[in-house]
């Protein structure tokens, strides 16, 4: 996701071996749990800071508490509306809390903002497969004229079944793209949810280990940080459903 310029200054500063399941809790969730308590007492004496609110709502995203990031993130909308359209990270705690329909309407309306990116369709797509079904989300899907950076065309392919996962990678490979670590990080982390999607709960695990291992942290050379952590808390969830041998 493109970052709006306000946005970026109000938060934190924030592929291709396979490896081992991130740890449960590593460096990165340690900072954002020790964070909290400082967000807290600041906030009890600046309730309409929307900074703290920004940061704050970020803390209990990657901490996985969804619902304490969608107050947050809608506390901020009511106190400077102006943050309603951009706000694709509320779109993102909606999708974890499982609202949906209120995901889907927060990427339509970040369409509005930015009619290019389409890996706001590719959230918007997601929320309306979960309630709609993949055929009715394919039918819905956003319409984008104008190219985006890689490899989001390729994917946006692929959620609307032109594409399988698998011809996505092998084309990222023929096209020398996939040594770009980014570019790898985001392929392995939508092609992992399509095979979800799919109900390839297995492939759909590998893939997203690859990305969630992709970085060191998320303030790593090249790392996607934002998404690199949110991609995470996928990972982690269906390690958490993998059979336990």
């Amino acid at each position: 996701m493109r970052i709006p310029l306000l946005l970026l200054l109000l938060q934190a500063p924030w592929l291709l071996a396979q490896t081992p399941a991130p740890a449960p809790d590593p460096e990165p969730l340690s900072r954002y749990r020790n964070q909290l308590p400082t967000l807290d007492a600041a906030l009890k004496t600046q309730p309409e800071s929307v900074a703290l609110l920004s940061k704050r709502g970020d803390c209990h995203l990657f901490l996985g508490e969804f619902p304490e990031a969608v107050g947050d993130f809608e506390a901020m909308i009511r106190l400077d509306p102006s943050q309603d359209a951009p706000h694709w990270r509320l779109g993102i705690a909606y999708h974890f809390c499982g609202q949906w329909e209120k995901s889907a309407r927060q990427f339509e309306k970040y369409h509005g903002y930015d009619g290019r990116d389409r890996e706001n369709g590719i959230w918007k797509f997601l929320a309306d497969a979960k309630r709609l079904g993949l055929e009715r989300a394919r039918a819905g899907m956003l319409v984008y004229e104008q190219f985006d950076r890689e490899p989001f065309p390729s994917l946006y392919a692929m959620f609307a079944g032109k594409k399988t996962g698998t011809e996505v990678l092998e084309d990222l490979q023929k096209r020398g793209l996939a040594s770009q670590p980014t570019v790898a990080f985001f392929a392995h982390y939508y092609v992992g949810l399509n095979e979800e999607l799919l109900g390839n709960r297995e492939r759909a695990r590998e893939l997203l280990r690859k990305a969630a291992s992709a970085f060191p942290s998320e303030s790593a050379a090249g790392s996607p940080g934002y998404m690199w952590m949110v991609a995470r808390l996928h990972a982690k969830g269906l390690e958490a459903e993998a059979p336990k041998p």
